[in-house]
């Protein structure tokens, strides 16, 4: 989401001003994007996070837009990160390398800044993730096997964020089951809806993860979603051999970490779904 919100905030500048215009830019760039209602009610439904006994979640990142909720108990194990998407930061990928000691691999191909992280170890790739090896326009392009393959770390425990405005649909469709095996966590943004390939790469997700939290990028809160609450959605998913589902925990509402994306925006947050830790 980053890359499309700085090219709004570009745009506004000469557009109506303020957020009203920014948020008009970005329905017209995310029109046709949306899915029917049928498939904004599937996704919705296999989205609805499951309460976890097990999960004590802890902020990764930055203070707002690019920060992600992890069950920070549950990364005890990883041996390595992976950052899809950074545009030139990444605060998430400096955190777990230096919150874990792990290298963190960072990978993207259109802003290629390199992010500095003084006490940790990151590793800058000027590649993106895709559902096959390509090269378009002069970028590199590879799948998640091959990439985790190249650095050596085939069949240890991973954690992955990836937010590649739409690309992560088909990245995730493509990752064979032994590599979705090794990740502990992922932390997804997902982008609108695509008819082809959403529901099916959250199904494939849903055979080896638990669902443990969903988040509504609020600069993209957009009524044409309902009865999803934003255009963009964050989502953690917990590896189910490290999840601890438990039916009893009741609390519901809005986990006092996940601040807003856009702290000047208004938020539209779930007040519904189980509170983890």
């Amino acid at each position: 989401m980053r890359k499309l919100l700085i090219v709004l905030l570009l745009l506004a500048g000469t557009a109506v001003g303020g957020r009203w215009g920014l948020q008009q830019i970005l329905y017209s760039q995310v029109s046709g994007k949306t899915g029917t209602p049928e498939e904004r009610e599937t996704l919705f439904q296999l989205l609805r996070p499951v309460p976890l006994a097990n999960c004590q979640l802890a902020r990764f990142g930055e203070k707002y837009d690019g920060g992600y909720l992890l069950c920070s108990n549950l990364l005890k194990d990883v041996q390595a990160g992976y950052s899809y998407g950074i545009s030139g930061y990444d605060k998430w990928g400096c955190d777990v390398s230096t919150k874990r000691g792990v290298p963190v691999h960072q990978y993207d191909c259109f802003n290629l800044k390199r992010p500095v992280c003084a006490a940790g170890k990151t590793i800058f790739h000027e590649e993106c993730v895709g559902d096959s090896a390509a090269k378009t326009d002069g970028r590199l392009f590879d799948t998640m096997q091959s990439q985790v393959a190249r650095n050596g770390d085939t069949g240890k425990h991973l954690v992955l964020k990836i937010d590649v405005e739409g690309a992560e649909w088909g990245a995730f469709l493509t990752a064979p089951d032994d590599l979705l095996k090794q990740i502990d966590q992922i932390a997804v943004e997902f982008h609108g809806i695509d008819s082809q390939k959403s529901a099916a790469a959250v199904r494939r997700l849903k055979q080896f993860f638990e669902v443990a939290n969903i988040h509504y990028n609020n600069f993209t809160c957009f009524e044409d979603m309902k009865p999803l609450r934003a255009w963009a959605y964050e989502v953690l998913f917990v590896n189910k051999r490290l999840a601890v589902v438990d039916a009893a925990v009741k609390t519901v509402g809005v986990h006092p970490l996940a601040a807003p994306n856009i702290p000047v925006f208004s938020d539209c947050q779930a007040t519904d779904h189980p509170l983890q830790q």
